[in-house]
């Protein structure tokens, strides 16, 4: 599996973990001093007491867990959420409750997966007109079920 250092500084000393060799997202903890209760439909701004040094040509994604996601309808508002290179300040994460009933979020909780991942940015070129293709303009559900 290829690597690429991350600077990182961990305010609790808590450093996002792999949960097994060929796990693409690290984890992510709360860094809270007491728990958090979600109620249903709300969201609430979780720090994590993580901040990085992105290489350049990188970036690092937020993502939800799936297991928190099926079993209590915890989610991430903005996902997957992008953690630019020249970010330096605290990953947070924004967890929302999307089930019927509260969600409590205790200090030390995995509550997101981290992924880092290459990029490119794109030159944009004018032009008067696209290459045309079958699908053309069809989208949100054009290409089926």
């Amino acid at each position: 599996m290829k690597t690429v250092a991350v600077r990182a500084v961990f305010r609790d000393g808590r450093k996002p973990v792999y949960s097994s060799p060929l796990a693409a997202g690290a984890d992510l903890f709360a860094d809270i001093d007491e728990p958090v209760v979600l109620e249903s439909l709300e969201r609430r701004l979780i720090p994590t007491g993580v901040f990085l040094e992105i290489p350049e040509g990188y970036e690092a994604q937020v993502r939800p867990r799936s297991g928190l996601a099926v079993k209590y309808g915890l989610s991430l508002v903005n996902t997957p959420g992008t953690i630019d290179a020249d970010y330096r300040g605290e990953i947070k994460v924004i967890a929302v409750n999307l089930g019927k009933d509260p969600v409590t979020v205790a200090p030390g909780d995995r509550i997101a997966q981290l992924v880092v991942a290459p990029t490119v940015q794109a030159r944009f070129l004018p032009c008067e007109s696209l290459t045309p293709t079958e699908r053309g303009e069809g989208g949100f559900g054009s290409t089926g079920v």
